[in-house]
């Protein structure tokens, strides 16, 4: 009778444990979401097909702000193409420009500064960007000025981290760059999917810059 009356007399759980223990599962999802999307990129040299990335609203704060190592370059995203691509790009740098994050684009038919060498203009808009988007189409990879942009990129950052994002289109598997074959690329069927991976990508390097700095604060 004593065990019955205590085990009846025992106090529920306060609310405080309560939210913690429903916080606690609630993020334990996107942790396995997070590290199952890392699994799914299994092999270079292949298309990115991974589902968009919606970044929280705290993240999309951090790289705004006033001390976001965002701004140390001019440019969040250079675009590499070929003159026959300029329509297809100018979209993707209205599309870019006009989210929420404001992305800052380098377009060199708007922003090369007039009278300035092509050669000097190409390496300050890769040293002064984030991230560079390659558009691979057959009039890419017959350019070699895209060519040396994309040298130049490759030289800057050497390793797959995010900073370089290949797009193909109208491009057959086996014409990829053999100096990419270490990067994954985005293939672009669906213009509209696209421009939003392309998006995403930046967004996940603005974000994990943010993060390594506050760390290296800490």
């Amino acid at each position: 009778a004593g065990w019955f009356r205590r085990l009846l007399q025992k106090p529920k759980p306060s609310s405080v444990e309560s939210l913690k223990s429903s916080h606690s599962a609630s993020s334990s999802p996107s942790s396995s979401s997070s590290s199952s999307a890392k699994s799914s990129n299994s092999s270079p040299g292949t298309s990115l097909s991974t589902s968009s990335i919606s970044p929280s609203p705290t993240s999309a704060r951090d790289i705004s702000a006033s001390d976001s190592p965002r701004w140390d370059k001019s440019y969040d995203v250079c675009i590499c193409h070929s003159e026959g691509d300029v329509e297809l790009v100018e979209e993707l740098v209205s599309y870019l420009e006009g989210q929420p994050e404001s992305f800052r684009c380098f377009l060199q038919l708007r922003d090369a500064a007039a009278g300035g060498a092509v050669v000097t203009e190409l390496c300050d808009a890769v040293r002064n960007s984030h991230c560079w988007v390659m558009l691979i189409t057959p009039g890419f990879l017959q350019d070699p000025w895209c060519r040396y942009q994309m040298h130049q990129a490759l030289a800057e950052a050497p390793m797959a981290n995010g900073r370089t994002i290949p797009v193909l289109k109208d491009v057959d598997r086996k014409d990829y760059p053999r100096e990419l074959r270490n990067i994954y690329y985005i293939y672009m069927a669906l213009k509209e999917k696209s421009f939003r991976q392309i998006r995403d990508t930046v967004m996940r390097y603005l974000q994990d810059l943010c993060q390594s700095s506050t760390k290296r604060m800490e």
